[in-house]
């Protein structure tokens, strides 16, 4: 008799084990019924933990899986062709979406667009070709180019870091020499010199790799320069060398601006303000209009007007930004929504 229960207990047991069996088909149907899409997102330089561009990005992945139940992979490449085989590895994977977070992806993103032209791709701070003439080039049909004003915002923190700063010198710090970063520069330069025409801008880069964007040794040593030289005030554009900027505030006992996100946390009581990017949103509808199915791609621009750049201002700067100085910033910012400030973007 034991024999037979245990028999009959694992003919039970196969029977439930076979109900559970289901084409791969059916399975796909059932998770695209709740709405789900498959995302592959590959850090830029510096990766997760940057308290900056990457940590912007996985935060819009995050909500994206929290709301709408989006399947996110993330890696985080090491160097050189380390990034390209990400990026291929998710194409080929057939993710409904792959991201590249950075401008160093956009070469790779162009490429791959075309090879695999029934995935979706978005490249954050994709760097447009142009052509002889100087014309922009369109990307593929299935990749869409996600770029910021950033010199807008940039303006916006320019201004205030003048007005603040009781002192005719302000600092910027950047991280890799390049255009985009450019940006950056020449965007503060304009607001400093819109409030404050006889302020000098002193402005540093910690190299011309990407890897200045990694660096807070030297971070620290060009913030410490700066602030020895009379600078109140620095703004970095530098990743995770810009945690050295912060460093050097502290121990000097003044002031510095962060970048991309909220980085009020990274020292407290010495960030002014950050110029934020809006990374995370970017990101987040990307992966929205995907599920939507209304993705397309395209180059897309996102400055003060479509809150793509701002600065924070809240309730633990406050003390640090006197009411006129907020109020004086602001009509900057409608200017600019305005039309009537015309923000330079190059040198």
């Amino acid at each position: 008799m034991r024999k037979l229960l245990a028999f009959l207990g694992v003919l039970l047991a196969a029977h439930i084990a076979l109900l559970q069996i289901r084409p791969a088909g059916a399975a796909k149907i059932a998770s695209d019924e709740t709405g789900g899409v498959d995302v592959g997102i590959v850090f830029d330089v510096g990766g997760r933990g940057d308290k900056s561009f990457n940590d912007g990005a996985y935060l819009g992945a995050e909500r994206a899986m929290r709301e709408f139940g989006a399947r996110v992979r993330f890696i985080e490449p090491g160097e050189g062709s380390d990034r390209e085989a990400g990026l291929r590895l998710l194409a080929a994977e057939g993710m409904d979406l792959v991201i590249g977070v950075g401008f160093i992806f956009s070469d790779d993103l162009g490429l791959l667009a075309r090879e695999y032209p029934d995935v979706r791709f978005a490249g954050i701070d994709y760097a447009v070709p142009v052509d002889a003439a100087g014309q922009p080039i369109p990307p593929p049909a299935n990749l869409a180019a996600l770029k910021f004003r950033e010199e807008e915002g940039s303006f916006l923190v320019g201004a205030l870091a003048a007005l603040v700063g009781n002192s005719k010198k302000v600092g910027f710090v950047g991280g890799m020499d390049f255009p985009l970063i450019h940006k950056f520069e020449v965007g503060y330069r304009a607001g400093v010199k819109a409030v404050c025409p006889d302020c000098q801008v002193i402005a540093q880069y910690a190299g011309v790799t990407p890897e200045a964007f990694r660096n807070p040794g030297r971070g620290q040593e060009l913030g410490l320069s700066q602030y020895q030289q009379g600078v109140n005030v620095i703004f970095h554009a530098s990743g995770s060398t810009g945690l050295g900027v912060f460093e050097a505030a502290r121990r000097q006992g003044k002031l510095a601006i962060g970048v991309d996100a909220d980085q009020y946390a990274e020292a407290p009581g010495y960030i002014l303000t950050s110029m934020v990017k809006g990374v995370d949103q970017a990101v987040y509808d990307a992966i929205r209009l995907v599920r939507d199915g209304t993705f397309r791609g395209g180059i897309f621009e996102l400055g003060v007007k479509e809150k793509g750049v701002d600065y924070i201002y809240d309730g633990n700067n406050r003390s640090l930004i006197p009411d006129s100085v907020r109020a004086r910033v602001e009509a900057l910012r409608r200017e600019i929504i305005a039309g009537r400030i015309d923000v330079p973007s190059t040198k």
